[in-house]
């Protein structure tokens, strides 16, 4: 396993702990800026639309930079951004750090998923962007909790100069072990050429719908389970623990998978988050049984990533890094989408289990966008038309 990878999967686990964190800190910086906890909330969806915008933007404007450069850069940026917001002396400053950060978060997981690809062979390229995606699983099972502890205990600006830490250690090994490599050969005009192919919308379709699931569950799951199963508060965490090591481990099994036969694990995975969607709604009201079925359910959602960034990268062969970060603004559609839709079906009166019935039907979506988008792939007129629309591969 190349050293560089772990390189990259420590800026993840950065950019991981720093998108989410936030969420756990509200009370303490709506008291400190002297605004409501709703207004404090923007921050987290800032940056989730900072993320949407910046990743293909920033990737399009860094399209002639070497990638190294370009990976050393967004962490010195992100750096910078953490830097602003722990010294922010203001809401307003504390949002423009957010926004700083997130633009420079887009680009780095799109840009390294495909650095990460290209550190090992062709056949083993969907293991390498699932060991760099584990930085953002461990950051979800260890950054998150920890950042939040720290927070609580001394300070919200504590979390941003630990970040900052974690971006400077994560800066250091992509600059010393990442190896260098040519300026691309391709502008932005042959990059953005590749998104003429069907195929390259139809893989930015399946993250969008095959991701959304995944939010729409694991946002309400504390309700779900105090209000559905009879859990105590207290005892959501530690099941929310169980649903991160789950994701934890799924990734390198996604990753292997994947390597082998990357479709068939596409329809496989996008069935069984269906399916187990499904049996929570029977686990529900079982205290043993949701706890089991969550636990799967993160495997099924981490091992899904992989996947589904290899299939955009493999559709947009001479535009992976612009395709690759468009996929990264995908996932981060899906994170919208999932928890917006499963907040509508609560807010009609269905009940802490609909989201579950959502997910269930938004993993269909991806599924039948999947299975379209592999019908392409077999031999026959139509496939034969949107091959010739794709870019050709270039050297790297």
């Amino acid at each position: 396993m190349p050293l560089a990878l772990l390189a990259l999967a420590a800026g993840a686990f950065g950019i991981g702990t720093t998108e989410f964190v936030i969420a756990g800190l509200l009370p303490e910086l709506a008291a400190d800026f002297g605004t409501s906890i709703p207004a404090a909330g923007l921050l987290v969806s800032g940056y989730a639309f900072g993320v949407v915008v910046g990743a293909p933007l920033v990737t399009a404007a860094g399209a002639r930079l070497p990638r190294k450069t370009m990976l050393v850069g967004l962490m010195a940026v992100f750096v910078a951004a953490h830097l602003l917001s722990a010294l922010a002396p203001s809401y307003g400053v504390l949002m423009t750090g957010r926004i700083v950060a997130s633009f420079a978060h887009g680009a780095y997981i799109g840009l390294g998923a495909v650095v990460a690809a290209d550190l090992v062979r062709p056949e083993k390229r969907a293991g390498a962007i699932a060991l760099m995606f584990m930085g953002l699983s461990l950051a979800n099972v260890l950054g998150v909790p920890l950042g939040t502890f720290i927070g609580q205990e001394f300070g919200w600006r504590a979390t941003f100069w630990v970040v900052t830490v974690v971006g400077v250690v994560a800066l250091i090994g992509i600059a010393a072990l990442v190896p260098r490599t040519p300026r691309p050969a391709t502008g932005l005009r042959h990059e953005l050429a590749a998104f003429r192919s069907r195929q390259v919308w139809l893989a930015l379709a399946m993250t969008a719908l095959g991701w959304a699931p995944v939010l729409a569950v694991i946002t309400y799951v504390a309700p779900l389970l105090t209000e559905v199963t009879g859990y105590s508060g207290g005892a959501v965490p530690f099941v929310m623990a169980l649903l991160g090591a789950g994701m934890l481990a799924g990734g390198p099994i996604g990753g292997r998978y994947a390597d082998r036969a990357l479709m068939p694990s596409v329809y496989a995975l996008l069935g069984a988050i269906i399916v187990v969607s499904a049996v929570l709604l029977a686990a529900a009201h079982h205290k043993v049984a949701v706890v089991a079925a969550l636990t799967v359910f993160g495997v099924l959602a981490s091992a899904v990533i992989p996947a589904l960034q290899t299939r955009v990268l493999d559709k947009a062969p001479g535009a992976q890094a612009l395709a690759s970060a468009a996929n990264v603004a995908a996932f981060n559609l899906g994170n919208a989408m999932g928890p917006f839709l499963a907040g509508l079906a609560i807010s009609a009166g269905l009940g802490f289990t609909s989201p579950l019935w959502v997910a269930a039907l938004l993993g269909t979506s991806g599924l039948a966008v999947a299975l379209l988008s592999g019908a392409l792939d077999r031999p026959g007129p139509a496939a034969t038309r949107e091959a010739g629309t794709e870019a050709p591969a270039t050297v790297r």
